[in-house]
């Protein structure tokens, strides 16, 4: 589509450049004294056609060194090749057109001695010949910049996705580990506990392969995920907390990182739960907020026990939470946040807010 609109564009400038010079032609005419404004308009309509059909036909042959405008001064030692040719055929096309055009009118089209004729009009041609051929390696360069300008955006969408995917599978490997530790701790205590665990596991695997090699998937399965993992350490400490849900379902179709929300509820079992005796209550809620550059979805996952231990940019820097800040760093830039937030007078809020366009 570019290409078509530089055509396009190049030949409007091709028509507005010749509509100057035969408006030019004609003012010098008439202050010379002449009447018959059909004359000058002849003289640069047939210089017009000849141009083009010159320019066109070496256009055509020289396209196949396009690839040399990287290098200038080959690219121009293929184009010079032509200005002979500029030379030789100019002035007889163009001369032998205005003569059919003056007979056809019953006039006789008269010049200056052909040595003359010939210099002055091989001279106009030589400086038309490097401006036109200038122009079109501007041209060129220019859109050999923006193919490598696309082609490096390709490559590092390429990088970003293989990173992305890096990442994704460094997750899940860990999160698999956790679950097969809590259900290991219930083996020798509660099989009936610990066989249920095992369906649960399987149920969020199953969920897990089906989103297959993605690194972005709709709120709905990453969800599907989450309350997996929630039921697996609900049936765990099945008498120390409490989850509740408070989900906008208007965002199930906004996409989010996979896995993106389980290290954050395992941070709060490993920090908060794990640690304590008294019940700890869960909350994990998923809103729509505006801001100026667009609908955000906010995803909050509280506790009321937890607390932070130093500086809160760097707390709860395991490896599930480190991936995460990474992962929205590496597909979202500066449009997605993330923090770890005290609250009063007990618990932690993990808040996770991502563009969301629907």
């Amino acid at each position: 589509m570019l290409l078509t609109r530089t055509r396009l564009n190049l030949a409007i400038a091709w028509l507005l450049f010749w509509g100057l010079m035969t408006a030019t032609a004609i003012q010098e005419y008439l202050r010379n004294g002449g009447r018959q404004l059909w004359q000058p308009i002849a003289w640069e309509a047939t210089s017009f056609l000849t141009v083009t059909l010159l320019l066109t036909v070496q256009r055509r042959t020289t396209r196949r060194h396009d690839a040399l405008v990287g290098s200038p001064v080959r690219w121009f030692a293929r184009q010079l090749v032509w200005l002979p040719v500029y030379w030789v055929a100019f002035t007889p096309l163009a001369f032998g057109m205005r003569y059919v055009v003056y007979h056809l009118a019953g006039d006789t089209y008269s010049h200056g001695a052909w040595a003359e004729v010939l210099l002055y009009e091989n001279v106009k041609m030589t400086v038309f010949f490097f401006i036109f051929a200038t122009i079109t390696f501007g041209i060129l360069s220019y859109h050999a910049m923006l193919a490598e300008k696309l082609r490096l955006e390709r490559v590092n969408a390429s990088l970003r996705e293989m990173q992305l995917l890096r990442l994704t599978q460094q997750l899940q490997p860990h999160f698999l580990f956790n679950a097969l530790n809590t259900i290991s701790s219930l083996m020798h205590t509660d099989v009936a506990r610990a066989d249920a665990m095992l369906i649960q596991l399987a149920d969020v695997l199953r969920a897990t392969l089906d989103v297959g090699e993605q690194h972005q998937v709709p709120l709905a399965t990453e969800l599907r995920l989450l309350r997996g993992y929630a039921a697996l350490m609900a049936e765990r400490f099945a008498d120390r907390v409490t989850i509740s849900w408070h989900v906008d379902d208007t965002l199930l179709a906004c996409p989010v990182p996979v896995m993106s929300m389980q290290p954050l509820l395992e941070n709060i079992f490993k920090h908060t739960v794990e640690r304590r005796r008294q019940p700890t209550a869960i909350t994990i809620s998923v809103a729509c907020e505006q801001a100026p550059d667009g609908p955000l979805m906010v995803v909050r996952i509280d506790d009321d026990a937890g607390r932070l231990a130093g500086d809160n940019a760097n707390a709860g820097a395991g490896i599930g939470v480190r991936n995460l800040r990474e992962r929205l760093v590496t597909g979202y830039g500066g449009r997605a946040a993330f923090e770890l937030v005290q609250l009063a007078p007990a618990g932690v809020r993990a808040e996770m807010r991502l563009p969301c366009a629907s």
